[in-house]
């Protein structure tokens, strides 16, 4: 038997195949969007990949499994389970089996059984994998039910999909399902659908793999025996879930095109930017402080790094179409970080290296902690935080508002337009994105507060000794 491990550190996402080699049949479970490293896997091994299988819904990538059933012709294995709100609609197009408890399918000598395990969301199984003629699983596919040092969130269909009253009956049906899991043989390996900095738990842990023993004896929600402790302890302090979430919970119920399909971004000048920022959003993914320097009025600021990806998820508009400032060596790769979280509306992209700097008439302030908060006690400055609840309720300065990073195209109404906005995070990244937001919004007299909240509270415990 054969099996492979994918992770894709942009989105926390763990993929994995698995192969008979006697067959040479493969099959992956959770594909990414992207199939090319399953296709250059299975050609390396001499496999071909002749089905998929999803653990659910997903709400934080786009599935592959419709990717590479209309690519490759590979069969589709899909949870029956849960109400009619939760069925593939797109299994319809492709070859798919719908599979419920205890249903058993096989890919050359290798067999995957079939166990729901709601909580997560209603419709979501976990694969049992058995090698040849074994009587006892070798490993466990958990999806998003269980993580290394975690379990699923119950909340996402009521935060982000708006289906009210799921989530204390989510947390229910993760207590049950869990006893499912400590039912295994402690051998049993674990394989999860994430690691840590997934917005799908809140205390993933960054080991990729586990045992169903090692999660009894370490796993926090193993521990709890106590329902109604363990269902307020699950439902309390989860991150905020991104706007994409919803979208997502979509694309993969309905479907999506193929990405072949999707046209590439013409590469123009940057002449055309002023034209651009009132047709489309144009987003800038310089680095914070060169943004700061000098943009483009209107554009917005997400940097090219390992969080682009979930930070567009955040920021940027699904029903609008996009123009980015970028490397024009990233084109590329960016049009597929996007397609990951199905943004697919990437129209044109400006070559940072051609940017005219004569069009970067727009510049915000940074200023030190300690002079933000000396304005502040003066009332010449408005302080806003846009770090997630629960930095807010640990620790926060007595005159900041808060709001949301990623909320704050859509919240920023009791803004003021008279004062000085100084905004900060943590430690100074966020806020430079959301700096570039205001700004966008209208709220031209920026100041950013270099250091975030750890320079702040620095200053404020030096003023309290004092």
């Amino acid at each position: 038997m054969l099996l492979r491990y994918f992770y894709d550190e942009k989105l926390a996402q763990a993929s994995y195949m698995v192969g008979c080699q006697m067959t040479g049949e493969a099959i992956v479970i959770d594909p990414a969007r992207n199939i090319e490293p399953y296709l250059q896997e299975a050609k390396k091994e001499g496999m071909n990949i002749v089905a998929t299988a999803e653990t659910h819904i997903h709400a934080d990538f786009v599935s592959g499994s419709l990717e590479l059933a209309k690519r490759t012709g590979s069969k589709a294995y899909l949870s029956d389970e849960g109400d009619a709100s939760w069925k593939y609609a797109f299994a319809k197009e492709i070859d798919a089996q719908l599979v419920k408890e205890g249903d058993t399918f096989k890919i050359g000598n290798v067999t995957l059984e079939v166990m729901h395990t709601p909580g997560h969301t209603p419709e979501h199984i976990s694969f049992l994998l058995y090698d040849r003629n074994q009587t006892q699983p070798m490993g466990i596919f958990t999806g998003d039910f269980v993580f290394v040092g975690d379990i699923g969130r119950p909340d996402l269909l009521e935060e982000a999909a708006g289906v009210k009253g799921t989530t204390a009956i989510g947390a229910e049906q993760m207590f049950d399902s869990l006893k499912k899991f400590m039912a295994l043989p402690d051998f049993v390996q674990v394989w999860p659908g994430h690691g840590a900095g997934s917005a799908c738990g809140k205390a993933l842990g960054a080991i990729p793999t586990s045992t169903v023993g090692y999660e009894k004896a370490t796993n926090w929600a193993l521990q709890m025996t106590d329902k109604d402790a363990f269902i307020k302890e699950l439902t309390t302090d989860q991150p905020e879930p991104p706007n994409y979430f919803a979208m997502m919970k979509k694309v993969n119920k309905e479907g999506i095109q193929v990405t072949t399909e999707v046209a590439r971004p013409e590469v123009i000048g940057s002449d055309r930017l002023d034209t651009l920022v009132e047709e489309t959003q144009v987003v800038d993914t310089r680095k914070g402080e060169d943004f700061a320097n000098g943009h483009v009025p209107g554009t917005i600021n997400i940097p090219y790094n390992n969080k682009f990806v979930s930070w567009a998820g955040w920021l940027v508009n699904f029903d609008k179409d996009i123009t980015l400032i970028a490397s024009a060596d990233d084109v590329d790769q960016v049009q597929t970080d996007l397609q990951s979280i199905g943004l697919d509306r990437l129209r044109f992209i400006v070559p940072v290296e051609e940017l005219d700097a004569s069009l970067l008439t727009e510049t915000y302030t940074d200023v030190t902690a300690e002079e933000a908060i000396e304005a502040a006690e003066k009332g010449d400055v408005f302080v806003l935080d846009v770090r997630n609840a629960t930095e807010w309720n640990a620790s926060h300065y007595e005159k900041a508002e808060r709001i949301l990073l990623g909320k704050l195209a859509s919240d920023h109404e009791g803004l003021p337009t008279d004062q000085t906005i100084a905004v900060h995070c943590a430690s100074g990244v966020r806020s430079r994105m959301a700096a570039s937001v205001l700004q966008s919004l209208g709220y031209k007299d920026i100041h950013n507060i270099l250091g975030g909240y750890g320079a702040m509270k620095t200053v404020l415990n030096a003023q309290q000794i004092k």
